[in-house]
C-alpha cells in the first residue's frame, strides 16, 4: 500500500477508530497489498467490514481456529483482500480489549462478544427492581475486558420523584465503586449529553438484558431509528431480543458504538481481577486480616468479618462476592489443573474443620 493510499485509509476510518497505532499494526500487512478495515457485523462465517472503499462483505475461513476466542467479532481489526469473489479476511490485528463471558453449554468454552472497546456501558432497566447482583456480574466482565465500564440506568422518566431516583442511583454507584452510574431517557431526551460525550471518547459496547433499552439508547445516541424497537412486557418489563447481532455503529457527534442482543445469561470467564475489581473495599479490608488466606467465614480476626457487624459493609456485598468468586474458580479449573487442586485441598480443610466442630461437640455431649 503507498503513502497516499495508507492517508487515504486513515482518513477514511478515523471516524471508526482508526489511528497511528492501528496504522504501524497493520504495515506488515499493508506491504502485502492488503485493506485495512474494521468489522461492523459477523454472521455465519461472513462479515461486513468497513474499508476506505466503504463496506464490503467478507469471508472469514482463513480466520476460524478451534479456540472460540480467536475466531473474527465485532469490532476486530482486519486484513482483507483487495479483490476476489468472495473475499477473504486474511488475520485480525491484536486486540486491545476484549469482551468476553463463558458461553450456556457445558463445555469449557468462552465467547467473546466485542473486541478493542474503550467503555462498557451496561444498561439496566428502571422498568423493573434493581438486580444489584447482576450489575455486579457485568461490572465483574467489563473490568476484565480492559474497558472502562458505566451503568446506565435506562427509562428514567418512569420514576418521576427525583428522591426516589437520587436513591436508586446511590444503591448502584455503592455497588460499582469507580464506576460512573448515570440515569437516562431517552423518551425525554434527559442525560444524553452525558453518555453521548462518553460515547465519543472512543468504541462503547451497550450490554444488558433484553428489555433494558439498549436498542432505543443507541437510536437516541445516533439521532435516527437505525436499531428496530419492541415493546417489553407489563407483567414482568423484559422484552424479546430486539437486536439479534452485534452491530457497530459510527456516532455522529463521533466515537463508535457496538450494541448487543439481550444477554440472558452472563456467565464469568477467567474474571478474577474483574471480580476483585468490582468488590474493591473487600480487597481492602482482606489486607487487614490476621491470616493472609483467610475465607472471610470464620477465622478469628476478620477484618471483613468485622466491617459486616459493624456494619461498614453490606452482607448482601458479601455473598455476591463469594458466589462469583466460586462461579470463577470453577471455571478457571476446567481448564487449570493447578487451580482443581487448590479447590480439593479447600474441600478437605472444610471437611476436617467440620469433623472436628462435630467431635468437640460430641465430647462436649459426652
Amino acid at each position: 500500500m503507498t503513502s497516499t493510499s495508507s492517508n487515504s485509509s486513515h482518513s477514511a476510518l478515523s471516524s471508526y477508530g482508526w489511528d497511528e497505532n492501528w496504522a504501524d499494526a497493520f504495515a506488515p500487512h499493508a506491504a502485502e497489498g492488503l485493506l485495512p478495515g474494521r468489522v461492523v457485523r459477523v454472521d455465519r462465517g461472513q462479515c461486513d467490514v468497513v474499508t476506505a472503499d466503504g463496506v464490503l462483505r467478507a469471508d472469514t475461513a482463513f480466520v476460524t481456529p478451534h479456540d472460540p476466542l480467536r475466531v473474527v467479532c465485532t469490532g476486530d481489526w482486519v486484513a482483507v483482500e483487495p479483490a476476489g469473489n468472495p473475499r477473504y479476511v486474511r488475520t485480525y490485528l491484536p486486540r486491545r480489549t476484549a469482551f468476553v463471558r463463558s458461553t450456556s453449554s457445558k463445555r469449557s468454552e468462552g465467547q467473546i462478544l466485542a473486541a478493542n472497546v474503550d467503555h462498557a456501558i451496561v444498561a439496566v432497566s428502571l422498568a423493573v427492581e434493581l438486580d444489584l447482583a447482576r450489575i455486579e456480574r457485568f461490572l465483574a466482565l467489563a473490568w476484565e475486558s480492559g474497558a472502562q465500564p458505566v451503568v446506565v440506568l435506562t427509562k428514567a422518566d418512569l420514576v418521576p420523584d427525583p428522591v426516589t431516583l437520587a436513591y436508586l442511583v446511590q444503591d448502584v454507584e455503592t455497588a460499582a465503586p469507580g464506576v460512573p452510574v448515570l440515569s437516562v431517557s431517552a423518551e425525554q431526551g434527559e442525560g444524553l449529553d452525558v453518555l453521548a460525550a462518553v460515547v465519543s471518547g472512543g468504541t462503547a459496547v451497550l450490554l444488558g438484558q433484553s428489555g433494558a433499552g439498549k436498542s432505543t439508547l443507541a437510536n437516541a445516541l445516533l439521532g435516527e431509528d437505525a436499531m428496530d424497537v419492541q415493546a417489553t412486557r407489563d407483567v414482568d418489563g423484559k422484552g424479546r431480543h430486539t437486536t439479534t447481532t452485534r452491530n457497530l455503529l459510527a456516532m455522529p457527534g463521533g466515537g463508535v458504538l457496538i450494541d448487543t442482543p439481550g444477554l440472558r445469561g452472563v456467565g464469568l470467564w477467567d474474571a478474577g481481577n474483574g471480580v476483585d475489581q468490582v468488590f474493591a473495599e473487600i480487597a481492602e479490608l482482606a489486607e487487614e486480616c490476621r491470616f493472609h488466606d483467610c475465607a472471610h467465614e470464620s477465622e478469628p480476626g476478620c477484618a471483613v468479618l468485622a466491617a459486616i457487624d459493624s456494619g461498614a459493609l453490606p452482607e448482601r456485598r458479601l455473598e455476591s462476592y463469594r458466589k462469583l468468586m466460586r462461579e470463577n474458580q470453577r471455571i478457571v479449573a476446567k481448564t487449570d489443573a493447578r487451580v482443581r487442586a487448590e479447590i480439593r485441598k479447600e474441600y478437605k480443610r472444610r471437611g476436617a474443620i467440620g469433623k472436628a466442630a462435630m467431635e468437640a461437640k460430641r465430647g462436649g455431649l459426652r
